[in-house]
């Protein structure tokens, strides 16, 4: 094992936190949910949290601290396994492991019948028979190794009982936060009542709009990451494999509060402190460059141990086309009345 990580031998968990700060002033937008808004909650002693960044959120975040302008990997971590996918037919694009829901369970990926095979033999995967997790863990290294960080559920291959758990995870939080409401308005300088229109476009979006807005300070935002240890020994992988997987791990954490904290036009915040780590305590975290030096160094040593898929990078060419929905007088749309009698 790597020196740096002699202290994580045994353990099961590597919980770290990092408290942060608005790079300016002390309001914040935190992120909404759906016909719910911001996650407000009152923990057992009386104190308004906010849940600032969700686990979601914070995962897809992760996953984007390797990925380039063109949807590829950075060029410092080239060597990682994932799979390329050139769409033909009915688009002429790419997709690929790194950017598409579920990864590898992509339709554009597990549809192709060649890696199809390929992986089912890899994972020795029987519908019918118990799932030998090594051996998926295996097939999961060896062609989208982000899938054994990240997760993966892949309903659409066999009889869809393939299910990885996030081995890294994280969430922002407030503490003892407020309110800090404010408002504004959308103007239209030519027309403020909005009687006046594009010929072809007569949507409401005209006139003076005014609207409330809602932000929060706090006492205190907390970043907290969780990386599964446990779970990564338990896939049998081998050191190299583990270390590997490890430094990605935190390599991801590292640049994500370096770099990745413009959450929203209204959430920029910044590192108030250092990264440090809660479990277990003797454990120091390397800085970025030393983890993109194991992270280069542990891609050379198990593409020599044959665990990435050679070439690393998988390339598919999958057909695709456009689903056409059913129009007016199709069987679909017939009245009821027009339609026989099922009875």
């Amino acid at each position: 094992m790597n020196t740096l990580f002699n202290s994580l031998k045994g353990k099961v968990r590597l919980l770290l936190e990092a408290e942060l700060k608005p790079v300016q002033g002390d309001r914040f937008q935190p992120t909404g949910f759906a016909d719910l808004g911001a996650a407000v909650y009152q923990v057992p002693s009386g104190m308004r949290k906010l849940l600032v960044e969700s686990a979601q959120s914070v995962a897809n975040r992760l996953e984007q601290t390797i990925i380039g302008s063109d949807n590829q990997l950075i060029e410092e971590v080239e060597g990682l396994s994932y799979i390329k996918v050139k769409l033909t037919g009915a688009a002429d694009t790419y997709t690929s492991s790194l950017i598409e829901a579920h990864r590898i369970n992509s339709p554009f990926i597990i549809s192709n019948e060649g890696f199809r095979k390929a992986f089912v033999q890899a994972a020795q995967y029987q519908k019918g028979k118990p799932i030998n997790w090594k051996t998926v863990a295996g097939a999961l290294f060896k062609y989208d190794i982000n899938s054994l960080l990240h997760g993966t559920f892949m309903a659409n291959l066999e009889d869809g009982r393939i299910k990885i758990a996030r081995s890294i995870s994280g969430f922002i939080e407030a503490d003892n936060i407020r309110e800090a409401v404010s408002g504004g308005v959308k103007l239209n300088t030519i027309d403020p009542t909005g009687t006046l229109r594009a010929e072809d476009y007569d949507k409401d979006v005209y006139g003076n709009v005014p609207y409330q807005r809602v932000e929060y300070t706090a006492e205190r935002l907390v970043a907290y990451f969780n990386i599964d240890l446990g779970l990564l020994r338990s896939y049998e992988l081998g050191g190299e494999a583990f270390e590997l997987l490890t430094a990605l791990a935190l390599y991801k954490v590292r640049i994500f509060l370096e770099n990745g904290l413009r959450l929203r036009t209204a959430c920029d915040l910044t590192l108030h402190g250092n990264l440090k780590c809660t479990s277990p305590d003797e454990f120091a975290i390397p800085s970025a460059e030393e983890l993109l030096t194991m992270i280069q160094q542990g891609i050379i040593t198990c593409e020599k141990l044959g665990l990435f898929a050679d070439p690393a990078v998988t390339e598919l060419e999958t057909k695709v086309k456009i689903k056409v929905k059913a129009g007016k007088g199709t069987e679909e749309d017939k009245p009821l009345e027009n339609q026989e009698s099922k009875e």
